[in-house]
């Protein structure tokens, strides 16, 4: 029998951990930390999404692993009346948040060795982590037409990004669509920030008409509601597209008893059907993005893309990421270093706007010292 090798063989060390000591440092900063490293939601469940939460509590039942048709509609409703893309029947599946989702498809698909899976250059981890795990082989390349012969069997994209807030255009994405296509590749496309375009920036997903022409064949588009209803704490996503493998991963699914809790599915259907609290809650992020943007271009750095999602891609003119964060955790205000994601992050930091308007105003004022 082979020797098993142990989990810092197989992956990654958790990013995060090497942030530690610059989160100690700036912790003891005398007005206390502003953590702007992880995009966290810190305000209020709405109200509304408690109570369907609440109301469906006396669930002593297996929950569905498909969901319930009430919410299985709602995301469908939501993803036309939002998004322009009209999925079939059956073609929608809630998932134990989207993370859950992006570390366990390659897996979920029947990925493995020999399989190679094409990530953004410059990239939430999770991608990389969860084709470690399936035992495939991750290439970071934002040039498909590079790869010659290797046999790609899935492309992540991720619009808007995380990092950077990039958007990917319609052009760029059906051009991604037709290379898959080409290639017999499937395309799974993370779109948890698609509600959050700024300045005029207009998200597209995969499965827009203008985008697919139409078939959903092969392609298949990850959600949260993490960001936009506040509902990180619930661990609620879902994924739609092609329902040929959006069947398949509710068969694997089943079997590995991958459900989201019944109480969070009524929560979930409750917030889909209701745009009010997503747009009030995309206004408080618009505010303190403004503010923490004119910080920072008043403090001298550079702002580059982040038309899109919760964070800003900022980079300092004399200064390496570590060093950025080193000098910013001196002032109290702890971000994420951009080669988290990559190493072409290696002269960027990503400021999240998550905090509380208290703790934007303390960074504000602090970058103005």
């Amino acid at each position: 029998m082979g020797e098993r090798r142990p989990v810092t063989d197989r992956l990654p060390t958790f990013p995060w951990d090497r942030l530690t000591p610059y989160k100690e440092t700036a912790a003891a900063h005398p007005g206390g930390i502003v953590d702007l490293s992880v995009g966290t939601p810190v305000d209020p469940v709405p109200t509304n999404l408690r109570e369907a939460l609440a109301d469906a509590a006396d669930s002593p039942g297996y929950p569905l692993t498909w969901g319930t048709p009430e919410l299985r509609a709602a995301i469908q409703g939501w993803l036309e009346r939002r998004h322009g893309v009209r999925v079939a029947d059956g073609a929608v599946l809630p998932t134990v948040g989207s993370k859950e989702l992006v570390a366990w498809l390659p897996s979920l698909l029947g990925l493995g060795r020999g399989d190679t899976v094409v990530l953004p250059e410059l990239a939430y981890p999770t991608y990389d982590v969860g084709v470690r795990i399936a035992g495939a082989t991750p290439v970071a390349t934002d040039g498909l037409t590079a790869l010659g012969p290797a046999p790609v069997k899935l492309v992540w994209v991720n619009s808007p990004a995380n990092p950077t807030g990039r958007v990917l255009g319609r052009d760029h994405l059906r051009k991604v669509v037709a290379w898959a296509r080409e290639h017999g590749a499937i395309v799974a496309s993370d779109e948890c920030y698609l509600d959050l375009g700024w300045d005029g920036a207009e998200p597209t997903s995969i499965l827009h008409p203008d985008v697919c022409d139409g078939s959903h064949e092969n392609l298949l588009a990850v959600h949260s509601l993490s960001k936009r209803s506040n509902l990180a704490g619930y661990r609620a996503g879902f994924v739609a597209g092609d329902p040929a493998l959006v069947s398949e991963l509710l068969a694997v699914r089943k079997h590995a008893g991958m459900i989201v809790p019944a109480p969070v599915q009524a929560a979930m259907k409750a917030a889909l059907d209701d745009d009010d609290h997503a747009a009030e809650q995309k206004e408080r992020y618009r505010a303190r993005r403004a503010r923490l943007r004119a910080a920072f271009e008043g403090a001298g750095w550079r702002i580059e893309h982040s038309e899109a999602g919760l964070y800003l891609w900022a980079s300092h003119p004399d200064l390496d990421a570590w060093g950025a964060v080193g000098v910013l955790a001196d002032r109290g205000v702890l971000v994420a270093p951009g080669d988290f994601y990559g190493p072409t992050g290696g002269r960027h930091v990503r400021v999240a706007f998550t905090a509380t308007d208290e703790r934007v105003e303390t960074a504000v004022e602090r970058l103005s010292e």
